[in-house]
C-alpha cells in the first residue's frame, strides 16, 4: 500500500511540473491546439491528464535529480517550455504555410479588400484563407496528426530528458530551421495550379487592355478573377486536401525524427 507521503514527494512533485510545463509549451504553440478558440480552462486539464499518463513513462527512465534552488527549477522549467514550443511550432508549419499560400491566391483573385477579423489567430483575413486553414485543422486530425504530435513529445523526454541535461545540438537546430524553411514551399505546393492561373489572366488582361484601350479593364477583370478563382478553389479543393494530408504526415515524420 502506497500512502499519500510517498506519492506526493519533492521529486515527484518537480517532475510532474516539468511534464506539465513542456506539455503547455507544445499546446500553446502546436497546431489545431493553438489556432482554434479552445477555452484556457479546457487545455489545462487535458495538459494535466495527459501528464498524469506521461508521469510513470518519463520517472522509469530515470536520472532525474531534483533542483535545489529556485533559480534552477526556474531554468528547468524555461527549458521544457521551449522544448513543447519547439515541438508544436515546427508541427504549426503546416497551417502556417496553407494560410500563407491562400493569403496569395486571395490576393490574387481581389479577396483582399473583403478581410474579415479572423477569430483563430485574431488577424485580418480573406474570409477564403480561413476556409483553407479550418480545413487543414480538420486534415491534421484526420491523418492522426495529433497522435505523431504527442508521440514525438513522449520521445523527445527520452532524447531531451528532464533536468539541466540539455541537448540542443547544432544538428536540431539546423533541422529546426530546415523545417522553418518549408513554410514558402508548402505554401506554394497548394495553390500553385491557381495562382498561375490567376496570373495568366492577370497577363491576358493587361495584353487586352493594350490592344483597347477605351475598354475599362479594371471593370471587367475584378468579376471575372473573382467567379473563376471561386471555380478553380472549388475544382482543386479535393486535390489540395488530399496533399494537405501528404504534407501532414511529411513535415510531422520530419517533426518526430528531430525530437
Amino acid at each position: 500500500m502506497y500512502n499519500l507521503g510517498m506519492i506526493l514527494t519533492p521529486t515527484n512533485l518537480v517532475l510532474f511540473m516539468a511534464i506539465i510545463t513542456r506539455l503547455s509549451g507544445l499546446l500553446s504553440s502546436a497546431p489545431f491546439f493553438s489556432t482554434y478558440p479552445i477555452p484556457a480552462q479546457v487545455k489545462i486539464w487535458f495538459a494535466a491528464t495527459v501528464a498524469f499518463v506521461l508521469f510513470p513513462m518519463v520517472k522509469a527512465s530515470g536520472g532525474f535529480v531534483v533542483p535545489t534552488a529556485v533559480p534552477e527549477l526556474t531554468l528547468i522549467l524555461i527549458k521544457e517550455f521551449l522544448i513543447g514550443f519547439a515541438i508544436g511550432y515546427c508541427a504549426n508549419v503546416i497551417l502556417i504555410g496553407v494560410e500563407m499560400g491562400a493569403n496569395m491566391f486571395s490576393t490574387q483573385m481581389g479577396l483582399s479588400i473583403s478581410s474579415a477579423l479572423d477569430p483563430l489567430s485574431g488577424s485580418s483575413s480573406p474570409v477564403l484563407t480561413q476556409a483553407y486553414v479550418l480545413m487543414a485543422g480538420m486534415i491534421f486530425l484526420c491523418v492522426n496528426g495529433h497522435h505523431l504530435l504527442f508521440s514525438s513529445l513522449y520521445h523527445s523526454f527520452i532524447s531531451m530528458p528532464v533536468g539541466f541535461e540539455f541537448n540542443f545540438s547544432p544538428q536540431i537546430v539546423e533541422q529546426i530551421i530546415v523545417i522553418t524553411s518549408q513554410i514558402f514551399a508548402v505554401g506554394m505546393e497548394l495553390v500553385l495550379p491557381i495562382f498561375a492561373i490567376l496570373f495568366m489572366v492577370d497577363v491576358l488582361l493587361g495584353f487586352t487592355s493594350k490592344m483597347m484601350p477605351q475598354l475599362n479593364i479594371f471593370m471587367v477583370s475584378m468579376p471575372l478573377k473573382l467567379y473563376l478563382g471561386i471555380l478553380l478553389s472549388v475544382m482543386f479543393t479535393r486535390a489540395m486536401a488530399e496533399h494537405m494530408g501528404v504534407i501532414t504526415e511529411r513535415i510531422l515524420s520530419q517533426v518526430m525524427a528531430v525530437f
